[in-house]
């Protein structure tokens, strides 16, 4: 397996990693520089050269793993028998620099509803390092011509058509994933809301809507949905940064976006052990919405 491959496959199984790159040699080594390789939680692939050099380097991408926020660093590795290894001499004669880069899992988003606002939103946060799932039960929202300026995207992104029972989708997130519904139809909205709270390990739950949109909503939860306070509570109406007003698809969009990136660095930081929810909701719902680089040295 390629280390291109090695690492797709970490982020598909989102499971944590580190890509340790030979950034330097100097004189004789094993390998040259660029030689990768990729350490995950239980395995590896490729390799830097093998001996002392590779089994340092995969011991320190461990301990990175098990860091909650490990940023990247830098090894150096005098290949000479003065030297006291602690995986055995190598006296290639030169000298080796890595690099570990942590590959963290990245946060995912789920945006339920395509339309104005959905499209917005998915067109900021493709630009974000992140797992964002696209779904709508309108193949017209999910066309190719439609979605083209997505084309050159930084995130992982997945479109789900799903004419009939979009909250099927909910069961194929992943833990953690940041739940946002806006469809266009309130049917659709509120079986989507129902089943997400009936779907455990999601991250935050966001609802795009009125104050009367949310009473009705909440009302059924209860009485028909059999929801209690505590779980009904989950659910963010309006979502968005308090504060920002705007109606306009796109403003609303950027609010959104940033109440994300909060949750997401909140996340990174180990604010919390759970998911971090996205901001506290207004008291009154708005009508119109809803390397730092470290280098160390191994013997």
């Amino acid at each position: 397996m390629t280390w291109v491959a090695a690492v797709g496959r970490l982020r598909a199984r989102r499971e944590t990693g580190v890509l340790v790159t030979v950034a330097t040699v100097r004189g004789h080594a094993p390998r040259k520089a660029g030689a990768k390789l990729v350490v995950g939680a239980s395995g590896t692939w490729g390799s830097i050269g093998g001996g002392n050099i590779e089994a340092v380097a995969i011991d320190r991408a461990r301990e990175l793993i098990d860091r909650p926020d490990p940023e990247p660093e830098l090894m150096d590795f005098a290949l000479n028998d003065k030297v006291t290894n602690r995986h055995g001499v190598q006296c290639c004669g030169g000298a080796v620099t890595v690099l570990l880069e942590p590959l963290p899992v990245v946060p995912a988003v789920a945006v339920f509803g395509v339309g104005h606002v959905g499209f917005e939103l998915a067109r900021i946060l493709a630009r974000h390092n992140i797992d964002l799932h696209l779904v709508d039960s309108r193949a017209e929202m999910l066309a190719d011509e439609r979605l083209d300026v997505l084309a050159d995207a930084v995130a992982e992104i997945s479109v789900h058509h799903q004419p009939l029972l979009p909250e099927e989708v909910l069961a194929e997130l992943a833990p953690g994933t940041h739940v946002l519904i806006m469809t266009h139809d309130h049917a659709e909205d509120a079986a989507l809301v129902d089943q997400a709270l009936r779907t455990p390990g999601l991250g935050s739950i966001g609802l795009i809507g009125s104050s009367a949109k949310w009473a009705r909503f909440r009302h059924r939860l209860t009485t028909e949905g059999g929801h209690d306070e505590a779980a009904i509570n989950r659910i963010k109406i309006p979502i968005g940064t308090p504060g920002i007003t705007g109606k306009e698809p796109a403003v609303i969009a950027v609010s959104v976006a940033a109440d994300l990136m909060r949750a997401f660095e909140e996340e990174r930081a180990g604010a919390a052990t759970e998911p971090v929810p996205l901001s506290p909701p207004a008291a009154e719902a708005d009508p119109g919405r809803g390397a730092h680089r470290s280098s160390g040295t191994a013997a």
